[in-house]
């Protein structure tokens, strides 16, 4: 199967419904499929989706019209699948360890805690 129409949604709020999906990406073309991933415990969005669009072109205007945009209160992230995401840091500012104190003696390195 093709994945040329499919784009993957990240950084969606976990309030985001397929509806709130079909609603807003229908507007760029005629879609073949939509799927929001759920988290079976919680039954809430797990923050990302895929929507296949029947034709390619439909696909790149949905990510020039809404990737980066806000949708339910988060800056989402929208991709053609098979495509390297180019920055993790949408929505995610700051979320890397740093070095701790300026002077690199911090306990921020990034190693963990070991064995515990």
């Amino acid at each position: 199967m093709s994945e040329e129409g499919k784009l993957a949604i990240e950084n969606l709020s976990y309030d985001t419904s397929e509806k709130t999906l079909v609603d807003t990406f229908s507007s760029y073309g005629e879609m073949k499929d939509c799927e929001l991933i759920m988290d079976r415990e919680r039954e809430t969005s797990r923050g990302f989706g895929f929507v296949t669009y029947e034709d390619p072109e439909n696909a790149q205007k949905a990510i020039d019209g809404m990737n980066g945009k806000e949708l339910d209160g988060r800056q989402i992230c929208v991709r053609k699948m098979g495509e390297p995401r180019e920055d993790r840091s949408v929505g995610n500012q700051d979320r890397g360890r740093g070095r701790g104190r300026g002077d690199g003696r911090g306990r921020g390195d990034g190693r963990g805690r070991g064995g515990y």
